[in-house]
């Protein structure tokens, strides 16, 4: 194993422990980082490195008002005709719909109004301190230059779209989001780049987003490397049990003992649920990204918008960020390059003067959960083993407060939210009956 740092039991702790948080990207490092606080030795092991999956790519923007389930009432009406478009928000590769069958059904079962409303009010229980907690987490590792709060832009091009999102900014509203209906000249006064043709817009004032998300996990990992913490590059393939405990992770590197786990490998935490013992829903949307190096204008804040499916981001040194769409295909088919290309042609609807040339392309995984609301909380069965992953197209948003949560729940204290709408049993998937044939299966 290729270790980056040594770690030492924190003297004066008798009930510090030795645990493992797997995955390096934004979420596990805030949890590292949460449970070294509460005095434990952490060893964070990851394949490639930190920021190496959709941590790297992702919007950065941390969307406080996104407390909305992306499957809601009559979206499976509207689902045929989005899939009609091969660039459209929505793409299924048809290959892959076999095994993705089973996930789209509790999908669209998620979109009734009953679930919905749950789901909503359990993600707008978690972005009540998403904020504060990403201030937290970046003025202890002395990186708050990397936060920005000018909120973000909802913009419409189609006034009939803009009418349409009067209910669902409502739903935002009775979740206690602020914001503002502004009209073109309002809007453009703010951003000047945009078109003049718009038919209007919102404005979310307690959005932040982050100047480039790679460099906060980056930073993030450095002062947990220096507080003591270890940085063990490997890939997680299982784990030794006993006692109805874990003892040890198994890795392509050797076996690693510990005294408690924690599961946040983002796209890949579904084959490690299950060596735990637990079957889960977890699907990955695979999400584009282009990185516009002089992109020939200034935006003061991220832009969205519901019509292209995108955000617009600025990032540090002029850079802009277009990032969105939604692909369901799993782990393995190559990337659709047209759906990243496609970004730039639709920002210009937008910006008419943008200049896309020299634009990085990208393409990762959001973890996604048919309900939109992440698994944060104990592997039922066994007594130090915990998850946190799943959090869909708000994984920056609640990274910082996904690691309040679980450094809560293994401390044992009162946690500061409701945990059981996070529950990993929520959908009754236990199953502990796998065998150690199971758990020894390989994770990837």
């Amino acid at each position: 194993m290729s270790d980056a740092s040594p770690a030492a039991r924190p003297e004066g702790r008798p009930d510090a422990r030795h645990l493992v948080v797997i995955g390096a990207g934004v979420v596990g490092v805030a949890v590292a980082l949460a449970l070294q606080r509460d005095g434990h030795r952490v060893t964070l092991v990851e394949r490639e490195g930190p920021a190496a999956g959709a941590s790297y790519g992702n919007a950065s923007v941390i969307a406080t008002e996104s407390v909305l389930p992306i499957s809601s009432p009559g979206l499976a009406r509207k689902v045929p005709g989005m899939l009609l478009d091969p660039l459209g928000p929505l793409r299924i590769r048809w290959r892959y719909l076999p095994h993705l069958a089973p996930w789209l059904l509790r999908f669209l079962a998620a979109g009734r109004p009953a679930a919905y409303e749950a789901a909503a009010a359990a993600l707008a229980s978690l972005q009540g301190g998403a904020l504060e907690a990403w201030r937290q987490l970046l003025r202890d590792a002395e990186a708050e230059e990397l936060l920005v709060r000018r909120g973000w832009l909802a913009v419409y091009t189609d006034p009939a779209r803009l009418a349409q999102a009067e209910a669902e900014v409502a739903l935002q509203q009775r979740f206690r989001v602020p914001a503002e209906r502004l009209d073109t000249p309002a809007i453009r006064q703010m951003e000047p780049a945009l078109t003049p043709d718009l038919a209007g817009g919102w404005y979310f004032p307690e959005v932040a987003h982050l100047l480039d998300p790679a460099r906060v996990v980056e930073r993030l990992v450095a002062r947990f490397q220096a507080r003591g913490g270890r940085l063990t590059i490997a890939e997680a393939r299982g784990f030794r049990f006993g006692d109805g405990r874990v003892e040890a992770l198994r890795t392509d590197a050797g076996e690693l003992p510990c005294e408690a786990v924690v599961v946040a490998a983002g796209a890949w935490s579904r084959p490690l649920a299950r060596a735990l013992g637990i079957r889960l829903p977890l699907e990955t949307e695979r999400g584009y990204h282009l990185t516009l190096p002089t992109p020939g204008l200034e935006l003061g804040r991220p832009i969205y918008s519901n019509e292209f499916a995108m955000a617009i981001t600025p990032l540090g040194e002029g850079r802009l960020r277009l990032g969105g769409t939604v692909e369901l295909g799993g782990l393995e088919a190559p990337p659709d390059w047209r759906r990243a290309e496609v970004l730039a042609r639709r920002a210009r609807r937008l910006f008419p003067d943008l200049d896309a040339g020299g634009a990085e392309r990208w393409m990762g995984f959001r973890p996604s959960m048919p309900d939109s609301l992440p698994v944060l909380g104990p592997v039922p069965g066994l007594a130090n083993a915990w998850l946190a992953f799943g959090h869909g197209h708000v994984g920056v948003t609640l990274a910082a407060r996904s690691a309040e949560l679980i450094g809560d729940l293994v401390a044992g204290r009162p946690p500061r939210v409701d945990a059981a709408p996070y529950r990993a049993d929520r959908f009754g998937a236990v199953s502990r009956g796998a065998g150690p044939g199971a758990r020894r299966r390989r994770a990837r």
